[in-house]
């Protein structure tokens, strides 16, 4: 009986998240067309087209966001993590620019990895606060940055061709930053929810304590989730420097809190466990949506973030209330 009311538990639960992604979608396809009809220009192919690429990096980043979530963190140092790999992959190119742009592509995510690893030793194995950790490793790796780069920019001018060509080249048609994009979200998606070491990034996130009790090992998957996380945080710091054709010591400044804020609207729990790709997907969109019509419409930059930051709050509240109502429904069930 005890079995059958989990089931009916989860099955409700699930329920819940498929209307909140259901909603999700109807409220991205009611704000467009709102949007549609105050600038016709905005559901054009060449403005999807770009808006598709900009919010490319955002989404290669949420994926791994949405990874240090599940298990209950966050990773306050991806901005950070982007400007060091871009300017150390940027300054590589301009001393041998004839080096292929995977080999570029490899370091800036070999950095990142590197700094990734840092975090998950210092959260999975001293038991070091994520947000301690983070705000630590980001501000030694501004310094390093800055140190490496001796407080100069690289400029595109001193970029090869086929390095900035990473950003702006295409696929079958497709933007070389969207194919990139939709790579990492059907490979991560594959891994979640078809792997036995996805389902228990979930199971770590969801109750640690029997995680461990279970004989899952809660800090090597910990360690993993931010070494991830780094190196993605790589790959998009080499793709900005690449796509901006400029890397500067303060690239990407305070871009987590816009990466956090995708994983968020996407129906990622911050206090973890509880995710779908399918939802961070379209938190990303919905983000990617309102950086690029709000100016579109006219709406003055002030407002802008003002918008973004409630429709932040209100899938905040969203979340809460949909586990609220799974947790009310499981009481029940297991009442009957």
């Amino acid at each position: 009986m005890k079995a059958d009311a989990k089931l009916r538990a989860l099955r409700a639960m699930k329920a819940a998240e498929r209307y909140r992604e259901l909603g999700l979608l109807v409220f991205i396809v009611v704000l467009c067309a709102v949007i549609q009809v105050r600038n016709p220009g905005f559901l054009t192919i060449e403005n999807i087209a770009d808006l598709l690429a900009n919010t490319a990096i955002l989404g290669i980043l949420s994926v791994g966001m949405m990874m240090v979530i599940l298990t209950g963190g966050i990773d306050l140092s991806i901005g950070a993590t982007i400007a060091l790999s871009g300017m150390v992959s940027a300054l590589t190119v301009t001393a041998l620019p004839g080096i292929p742009p995977i080999v570029s592509i490899l370091e800036g995510m070999l950095v990142g990895l590197a700094v990734g690893s840092l975090i998950g030793i210092l959260v999975a194995r001293f038991d070091v606060l994520p947000i301690i950790a983070t705000l630590g490793i980001m501000n030694v790796v501004r310094g390093v940055t800055y140190l490496v780069s001796k407080g100069a920019w690289v400029s595109s001018y001193q970029m090869s061709e086929g390095f900035r060509s990473i950003s702006s080249g295409k696929i079958l048609g497709v933007n070389n930053l969207v194919a990139l994009a939709i790579v990492v979200y059907a490979a991560f998606g594959y891994f979640l929810n078809q792997t036995r070491m996805g389902r228990r990034v979930y199971a770590v996130g969801s109750n640690p304590e029997a995680a461990d009790v279970s004989g899952i090992p809660r800090r090597n998957i910990v360690a993993f989730v931010y070494a991830v996380m780094g190196a993605l945080s790589g790959l998009a710091g080499v793709l900005w420097v690449s796509k901006f054709a400029s890397a500067q010591g303060d690239t990407a400044g305070g871009y987590e809190m816009n990466v956090i804020a995708a994983a968020v609207l996407g129906g990622v729990s911050i206090a973890g466990g509880s995710g779908k790709v399918s939802g961070l997907f379209l938190g990303t969109i919905l983000l990617g949506i309102l950086n690029n019509a709000l100016p579109l419409v006219n709406v003055s930059p002030f407002w802008q973030q003002a918008i973004q930051g409630l429709i932040i709050l209100a899938a905040i509240l969203t979340n809460v209330l949909v586990k609220r109502s799974g947790q009310h429904q499981a009481l029940r069930k297991r009442a009957i």
